[in-house]
C-alpha cells in the first residue's frame, strides 16, 4: 500500500474545507454564486497534486506543482474577495486561508528545492 503524500492530504483537505465552505454560503441569506464556484472550481484543481505524484520526470513534476501552485493562490484571492464583500466572516476566512497559505508555501518550496537539485545535477 502507498504511503499517502503530504502533499495529498494537505491539498485534499483544503479541498474538503472548501467544499464545505461553498456549500455553507449556498446556505447563507446573502448568496453570491461566482466568487462561490470559483473557489471551489480553483481549490480544487489542487487535485493535481496527485496527478504529480505519478510524474514521469522532474520537469512534469514541476508543472504539475505549478498548475497547482497558481490555482491554490487563486482560490486565496478568491477567499480574500469572499471576506472582503462580507460574504464570509473573518473566523471562517482565516480557517480557510490558513489552509490556503500553508499549502502554497508548500508547493513554492517543493518546486525550488527540485529546481535547484536539476541544476546541481547539471552542473556537476
Amino acid at each position: 500500500m502507498k504511503k499517502k503524500s503530504i502533499f495529498g492530504v494537505k491539498s485534499y483537505i483544503f479541498a474538503i474545507r472548501i467544499v464545505r465552505l461553498s456549500q455553507y454560503l449556498l446556505q447563507q441569506e446573502k448568496k453570491e454564486f461566482v466568487l462561490n464556484r470559483q473557489v471551489l472550481r480553483s481549490a480544487t484543481a489542487s487535485a493535481l497534486v496527485k496527478e504529480a505524484e505519478y510524474a514521469r520526470s522532474d520537469a512534469g513534476f514541476i508543472n504539475k506543482f505549478g498548475i497547482s501552485l497558481k490555482e491554490v493562490n487563486e482560490a486565496g484571492y478568491c477567499l480574500s474577495l469572499l471576506k472582503d464583500t462580507d460574504y464570509m466572516d473573518s473566523k471562517l476566512y482565516e480557517n480557510s486561508f490558513h489552509d490556503c497559505a500553508k499549502l502554497i508555501s508548500m508547493l513554492v518550496s517543493t518546486i525550488k528545492a527540485i529546481k535547484n537539485r536539476n541544476l546541481i545535477v547539471l552542473n556537476s
